[in-house]
């Protein structure tokens, strides 16, 4: 098997000289370190690594300097597998990047408590597998049920609003369903209090409550 070739990018010199060795001393082939955003994108595009291992925040500002990078090494050098670490979950930050779906790992340092896991999660990713920390699906599915305006619902009524978007009426929902006019007319009262979708004067509440469901599932 070819020595994969490594960046190592992280503002704190010890952990990144640490890092650096660990890898050095398990096979791989260290070819640059950074301390910066700027200097990552130099390193890679000098030494075109077959992964990356990024610190998200590092300076001027610590925030998201080193997931910016990682996202400009996707774009220039898409071959370069990155793997992200991070001290802190960001899930804003970090969902672009993910949504890419390989060659791509989120670990968390501070759950990073196994040398030989931590090893073997290097290597899926330089494979063009993914990572991702157990924390992260966890926010991640946190996240999207806090901002899914359809989880109120519940499955029935996901499925008449699901009707409804198709153009059905009370009676072609029932029939689809196989359940009384009645009872579609009750779900339906229900989606639009649970949407909360007041009545008013210039607005119909049933389309309403239909453009909501597209643009949730959009």
């Amino acid at each position: 098997m070819p020595v994969v070739r490594v960046v190592v990018a992280d503002d704190d010199v010890l952990l990144r000289e640490g890092l650096a060795s660990l890898l050095a001393g398990s096979g791989f082939e260290v070819v640059g370190q950074a301390g910066d955003g700027t200097q990552l994108l130099e390193a890679v595009r000098r030494y075109e690594p077959d992964l990356a291992v990024v610190d998200i925040r590092m300076p001027p500002t610590h925030t998201a300097e080193g997931l910016d990078a990682a996202l400009h090494i996707r774009r220039e050098a898409p071959g370069t597998s990155i793997l992200l670490l991070s001290a802190h979950i960001e899930v804003d930050h970090a969902l672009e990047l993910l949504d890419e779906g390989h060659a791509i790992g989120y670990l968390l340092k501070s759950r990073v408590t196994d040398v030989s896991t931590f090893l073997d999660s290097v290597n899926r990713v330089a494979a063009g597998g993914s990572v991702i920390d157990p924390a992260l699906v966890h926010e991640l599915v946190a996240t999207r049920r806090r901002t899914d305006p359809l989880a109120v619902l519940s499955a029935r009524e996901r499925e008449v609003l699901t009707l409804m978007a198709e153009g059905l009426s009370n009676t072609g929902i029932g029939g689809r369903l196989w359940i009384t006019e009645g009872t579609v007319e009750k779900h339906v009262r229900s989606i639009l209090t649970k949407l909360d979708l007041p009545e008013t004067a210039d607005d119909n509440r049933r389309v309403r409550a239909v453009i909501t469901y597209l643009d949730a599932t959009s």
